[in-house]
């Protein structure tokens, strides 16, 4: 059987590359990014990967998406060429299975395999529990992000 027809084992961490792999994420980035319906989620990412892009992978789990992460990659005068993480959650009902785990050290893989200096991410400033998460894993408080919503 060929690695392409292999089937995935539980706990591989998953590159979503079509709908139906985006759908099975849907569940538990709506735990994270409620305002999107599974419809709207997929068209979404879809739209992001061609146009930015974005990735989405997941931590595989009795079928179903444990944990996922969204990110994609850039470059600029602050940071050099970067992975940036837009979305990293771990299902609510399997936290503290080492999934987050499993994916925050495949990211910092992916950093390397992509060339990319360094990972940064933003994280709610409510979100303690990812905070202590994030530091646990070396990333350090380095900036406050600022943003306004205009029209």
């Amino acid at each position: 059987m060929s690695e392409e027809n292999s089937p995935v084992e539980d706990g591989s961490v998953v590159v979503a590359t079509d709908d139906d792999q985006i759908r099975l994420c849907y569940p538990v980035m709506a735990q994270l990014r409620p305002a999107f319906n599974e419809h709207e989620f997929v068209e979404l990412v879809t739209m992001m990967q061609r146009e930015q892009g974005y990735s989405l992978v997941y931590v595989l789990v009795n079928g179903r998406a444990g944990a996922a992460a969204g990110f994609r990659t850039g470059i600029s005068l602050a940071w050099g060429r970067y992975l940036y993480v837009d979305d990293l959650v771990t299902d609510s009902g399997m936290r503290s299975l080492g999934l987050g785990q499993r994916l925050i050290n495949w990211l910092f893989d992916e950093t390397t395999r992509r060339g990319c200096e360094a990972i940064h991410l933003d994280s709610g400033v409510h979100r303690f529990d990812a905070h202590r998460f994030y530091m646990r894993n070396g990333l350090e408080i380095r900036s406050h992000h600022f943003s306004r919503i205009v029209g």
